[in-house]
């Protein structure tokens, strides 16, 4: 597409009339033959990209772990639930020397007396002024930081609803995202401890015995329609629709390109995999 149309525009204005013809079949050939090649370097939008880019993902690492070190604090200090949390959320990114050494100093940053929350928060939400999804990924990553030890505190909950109140969410929306991650949460923890079980039983059971290990009975509809944003009286259309919502959201390459770092794309995947799951449980329980 984009090939006929430079070649026709180059080829009319050294060719006039010919030069355009001519450009517009050098055009198409290169839609035929390197148009893969062409996207797999990223596309015309490669050209364009910057330090821009960088600068944001950059803004996002840093702002996302200050706030998450500001919230482990909530309560005065720094439980070893929050720590093991932190942890556990540097090596999910696969973090190692110089780029942990930042995420540790930005997480380090927030628990100080003198950190503005408003003013990072701020600060951010201006570097990505309508890119709601991106906004939307950093509350759900301080949700997840404060409900890390499976509750949350009345103090963690009022700063949530302050950094909510400065990226422009409303009340009503943070309410509705902090109950799905709460779905969600609930979730993630019953598929893993379903996975452990599985993983149990497979051990007494041999091939060709007659036996395979039960289906999943921790999960229900109710839960799976929590993670989705939805109640019991939910309808199939509307199922479809919360669940191409949320995964268009969550799209991994879609928030890289917004401006998450790669190093974060995991948690997006994981969302993608909840969100995936639950529709698929519900699918299959309909």
């Amino acid at each position: 597409m984009w090939g006929k149309i430079l070649g026709f525009i180059f080829g009319f204005m050294f060719g006039k009339i010919f030069g355009a013809i001519f450009g517009l079949y050098l055009g198409h050939m290169f839609d035929k033959s390197l148009k893969k090649d062409f996207d797999k370097a990223g596309g015309f939008s490669n050209l364009f990209k910057g330090d821009d880019v960088n600068e944001r993902q950059a803004l996002f690492f840093s702002s996302c772990f200050a706030v998450m070190g500001h919230i482990a604090k909530s309560n005065g200090r720094i439980s070893e639930v929050h720590i093991k949390a932190a942890t556990l959320f540097m090596d999910e990114m696969g973090l190692q020397g110089e780029e942990r050494r930042e995420a540790q100093h930005a997480f380090q940053s927030g628990k100080e007396n003198d950190f503005s929350l408003k003013e990072t928060v701020q600060d951010f939400k201006e570097r990505f002024a309508k890119r709601y999804d991106l906004l939307q990924l950093f509350l759900e990553i301080q949700i997840q930081m404060a409900f890390s030890d499976g509750v949350l505190a009345e103090q963690e909950k009022l700063l949530l609803q302050e950094v909510s109140k400065q990226l422009g969410v409303s009340r009503a929306h943070f309410a509705f995202v902090l109950k799905r991650y709460q779905a969600e949460f609930s979730f993630r923890q019953q598929q893993q401890r379903y996975k452990q079980q599985q993983q149990g039983q497979s051990s007494s059971y041999r091939e060709g015995s007659g036996h395979h290990v039960p289906p999943n009975n921790n999960i229900n509809r109710a839960q799976a329609l929590a993670l989705l944003g939805l109640n019991d009286s939910a309808t199939a259309r509307e199922i479809k629709l919360a669940y191409r919502k949320l995964m268009a959201q969550h799209h991994p390459d879609k928030l890289v390109s917004q401006g998450l770092p790669k190093h974060m794309m995991e948690l997006a995947v994981k969302k993608s995999q909840d969100i995936q799951a639950a529709y698929e449980y519900l699918k299959k329980a309909a």
